[in-house]
């Protein structure tokens, strides 16, 4: 089957699934995948197909049907003008909280922009007036298998998106939504009709929708889910969950579930005694996550710090992903945080079903888990607390551990996007009265100093404790204006701990230090700045801090500071594989000390 047709076959199932019975087609050339897969789902009874000659006709026939059906509708034009046309149909929508999902079809990027016939700006034609939009991307020939399976899943996870935005089955209010389809030639099926395996495109079981929303409740949300309780459930937790008022209901559902918590420094959720400070070490030990493979994963916040906390959450459903529910909680109404594309359920909040509950928590399941993050933890203590001459004592995830630890209640800790945010989720230990923040909406590097000294201020205009930024120092190079403040401006409480490694520490864990031709020029990007001399520029008292033994004394003081730690950035990539060498290994000599492994 040709990528278009895939898309098309794909597209209209998924809508299918969710509830579609009318769709409206203008006829044209570029959106022939789609009408002909609607003219072959029609044939077959499944879909009710309106063929208008005239784009402002079809757009508003969809709107009289959406609006006394009061569930979407689907509208298609061609690409080009056809697509402006639906523009006064899209405004009524808008205004009067009519769901329509308006597809328009589109030229390719390497037509767009050229002079090609047909071929206009499509991107956010609609500006304000719709719901949501999207660009769906051109359909690719991705093979067969995963890649085939794993492209369906992210249009069905879209789709379904669409629906909930248009419908408000996903919380906010009904309206129109738009999505941009660009096609690739050929735009008809190989032999006729679709062919090729199906099964690659297939959704949910039983035709279910890839995404369920629960029942919007009195004040226009999504509604709350019950779960049936199962032992084997993960709670994951991303940035954000606890400024949503996320983090302490699942710590209450870990705690009534025996779920373990993978939660995120910045979460908020790192603290109980259900939440794991090594889960990323096991996550990406090989063969762990086959053994322990939940059943359902309830996550919250934006998730993703790691590529093993992605694998766990790409795995946990669809074609190639077994029998796992994964539950979203939505952080505001119309939004959930889905970057794996696998949820399965979305809700504003999660409560157990009544009578499922156990009565006792504390599974062999949850065990399990405890068991193996107590080994990585103290596996990984002993490499930290190697003397220095394997690599140095004063490393960056030792330093990230110890800080973390030597903070006071009340504390708050602001970290960089980059490293260092990634050494504290490794190495954070759980705990209560420590506020963790990071710029991870975007995760750029962008104002790194200034959010943080931004932070503080409002940290400790609230009755907050001391504030303390852990960033590198390309951050701090990049927002040196943000270090630089006017002399009668408020100043807070804040200890700038700068890790200086002469450059960009994190692209030593990519592929590309796989390539040491351009790698120290293009990604190391040594610069040799003076840190010193640009505190004194700035007016900061500054110090050296070259023993963690040193650390308290170095965070003590008040006002603006810097603290400089020079570290080696290949002592630091090496000492990083160590430490996942180590708690791998620690896993396994676990596992045969106890004879089994939850989960199998």
């Amino acid at each position: 089957m040709n990528p278009s047709t895939a898309l098309a076959v794909t597209l209209t199932d998924e809508l299918i699934r969710c509830g579609l019975t009318d769709a409206v087609l203008a006829p044209g050339s570029r959106s022939a995948p789609l009408a002909m897969e609607w003219h072959r789902r029609a044939s077959a009874g499944g879909l009710r197909l309106h063929v208008r000659i005239d784009e402002r006709a079809a757009a508003y026939l969809a709107l009289g049907l959406a609006k006394a059906s009061g569930r979407p509708a689907a509208v298609l034009c061609t690409s080009g003008t056809a697509a402006a046309s639906f523009h006064p149909a899209v405004i009524e929508a808008s205004e009067a909280g009519v769901p329509l999902l308006v597809l328009t079809a589109d030229r390719p990027p390497e037509l767009r922009g050229t002079g090609a016939n047909q071929a206009i700006d499509q991107l956010k034609l609609y500006g304000d007036a719709v719901r949501w939009f999207s660009e769906v991307g051109v359909p690719e020939d991705r093979g067969t298998g995963s890649g085939r399976a794993a492209q369906a899943g992210y249009w069905r996870s879209l789709t379904s998106r669409a629906w909930g935005a248009a419908s408000a089955a996903a919380g906010g209010p009904a309206g129109p939504v738009h999505l941009n389809l660009a096609f690739r030639d050929p735009l008809v099926p190989d032999s006729g009709g679709p062919d090729g395996d199906l099964a690659e495109l297939d959704g949910r079981p039983g035709g279910a929708p890839w995404v369920r929303f629960a029942a919007p409740d009195t004040t226009s949300t999504a509604g709350r889910l019950e779960l049936p309780w199962t032992e084997r459930g993960l709670v994951v937790c991303g940035d954000g969950a606890a400024q949503t008022g996320q983090a302490d209901s699942l710590l209450a559902l870990a705690a009534a579930t025996g779920w373990p918590v993978l939660a995120e420094p910045s979460s908020g959720a790192r603290r109980g005694p259900d939440a794991l400070a090594a889960y990323q070490y096991l996550l990406a030990a090989p063969g762990f996550l086959a053994a322990h493979r939940p059943d359902v994963i309830v996550t919250a916040g934006r998730p993703g710090l790691s590529r093993a906390q992605t694998a766990l959450l790409r795995g946990a459903s669809g074609p190639a992903g077994g029998p796992a529910r994964h539950v979203v909680i939505a952080s505001q109404p119309g939004r959930w945080d889905d970057p794996a594309r696998t949820a399965t359920d979305v809700a504003a909040a999660v409560t157990l079903a009544a009578g499922t509950a156990p009565a006792q928590p504390a599974t062999t399941w949850r065990q399990a888990w405890r068991a193996a993050d107590a080994a990585a933890r103290r596996a990984v203590g002993e490499v930290l607390a190697e003397p220095a001459g394997h690599e140095p004592a004063l490393s960056e995830p030792r330093l990230a551990r110890d800080l973390a630890a030597a903070l006071p209640d009340g504390a708050l800790l602001w970290v960089a996007s980059s490293m260092p945010i990634r050494d504290l989720d490794q190495q954070m230990a759980p705990r209560a009265g420590v506020r963790v923040l990071a710029s991870r909406g975007a995760s750029g590097i962008d104002g790194t100093t200034s959010a943080a000294i931004g932070a503080a201020l409002a940290h400790q205009a609230a009755g907050g404790g001391p504030a303390v930024a852990l960033i590198g120092d390309l951050a701090l190079l990049h927002d040196s204006a943000g270090l630089f403040i006017g002399p009668g401006e408020p100043r807070p409480d804040l200890c700038l701990v700068v890790v200086n490694n002469d450059g960009g520490g994190i692209f030593s864990t990519l592929e590309q230090a796989s390539f040491p031709d351009s790698f120290e020029r293009v990604f190391g990007t040594p610069h040799g700045a003076d840190v010193a001399a640009l505190a004194a520029a700035a007016g900061w008292p500054y110090q050296s801090l070259v023993d963690l033994a040193d650390l308290d004394q170095a965070l003590t003081g008040s006002g603006l500071r810097m603290v400089q730690v020079r570290t080696s950035r290949d002592a630091g990539t090496a000492l990083r594989t160590r430490l996942q060498q180590a708690a791998t290994a620690a896993l396994v000599v676990s596992r045969r000390a106890t004879g089994a492994s939850a989960g199998t």
